[in-house]
């Protein structure tokens, strides 16, 4: 099993603070967001690799980042793969640098974990490695966000009593539910060929939940609820709130 983290993104809403730093560089309570989302990956059993796909202007960046992790951590296998693109105006989007990884690295035959790297979770993700590998179907994290306005903001997810995705509605004006899909999926080598014959298709390349939303229309689509705490950091104020959160779980 392989990870691929996307952090390829420019996160102009953050503007200044990204100008001069990627988005999952950025410190939530004394470490990189990317510690965060690592630190609770790394007890999944059986990882082989774990790709950072970026850009030109941070690729030296989170090789320095994952270089320093490797000294302070127990070791992993990285690898930065840089997507080539110099701004929004000719970035790949999520799926399209999903893709790009994968023909890369040549790993259209492992299961994979797809992450955004400035996910913020404090609880191990050892259970979602679990779930993935004993029931080998793709698989959505889902999270409660508890407010029917809050959910408003993310893809909303409605679900079998088997936890298969039953719908998946981007940003509803009335969701169905509080439960949101959040960017943390798991692939088996199946379904990271169908990546290819979604953009063949002509299919919008960015956020990388529109894979799932067509994906689980004709393959069924698991669901694991994640754990503790998550959250989505996308403007300054949320950042102070992630830091305020998060120094909590830091101590």
């Amino acid at each position: 099993m392989n990870i691929l983290i996307l952090a390829a993104g420019y996160a102009t809403r953050l503007y200044p603070l990204t100008l001069t730093k990627a988005k999952p560089l950025l410190g939530v309570a004394g470490k990189p967001m990317m510690e965060w989302v690592i630190d609770n990956l790394a007890p999944i059993d059986g990882i082989e690799k774990v790709y950072v796909v970026t850009n030109s202007k941070f690729a030296a960046d989170f090789q320095a980042w994952a270089d320093h992790y490797n000294q302070t951590h127990a070791k992993l296998a990285f690898e930065i793969i840089n997507d080539g693109s110099t701004g929004d105006t000719d970035k790949l989007g999520a799926i399209g640098d999903i893709q790009f990884v994968i023909n890369r690295a040549g790993i259209a035959g492992s299961d994979l974990i797809v992450v955004a790297g400035d996910n913020l979770f404090n609880q191990s993700l050892e259970g979602f490695g679990t779930f993935c590998h004993a029931h080998q179907q793709p698989v959505l994290a889902v999270y409660d966000v508890g407010c029917l306005d809050e959910a408003k903001k993310y893809g909303v997810v409605a679900v079998h009593e088997n936890g298969e995705i039953s719908s998946f509605e981007e940003k509803p004006a009335e969701p169905k539910s509080t439960l949101i899909g959040i960017a943390l999926y798991y692939y088996p080598a199946k379904t990271v060929a169908e990546f290819a014959t979604y953009l063949a298709a002509g299919n919008n390349p960015d956020q990388p939940g529109r894979f799932v939303q067509w994906l689980y229309q004709h393959t069924p689509v698991q669901t694991w609820q994640v754990p503790g705490t998550w959250f989505d950091v996308g403007s300054k104020e949320t950042l102070e709130e992630a830091n305020r959160i998060f120094a909590e779980f830091a101590r």
